[in-house]
């Protein structure tokens, strides 16, 4: 699934807003996990692939099914 042209202009802005404020705190300051969120959506914004949405979007299908299977 490839994200949609604004979803990729929210994501490459999104990381330019997290990759600036990691350079103004400093990178040597910064803690390691919030180069994750940073550094994947940036991925996203270049690829057009985001893996939170390929989870979450498998998850709740996931869960549609099982809830359909009960019924």
């Amino acid at each position: 699934m490839k994200a949609s042209v604004s979803l990729r202009l929210f994501f490459a802005f999104m990381s330019c807003m997290l990759w600036t404020g990691i350079y103004f705190t400093g990178f040597t300051t910064v803690n390691w996990l919030l180069y994750l969120p940073a550094a994947v959506s940036l991925f996203a914004a270049i690829t057009g692939i985001c893996p939170s949405l390929l989870f979450i979007t498998k998850l709740v299908s996931g869960k549609q099914k099982e809830i359909q299977q009960n019924k």
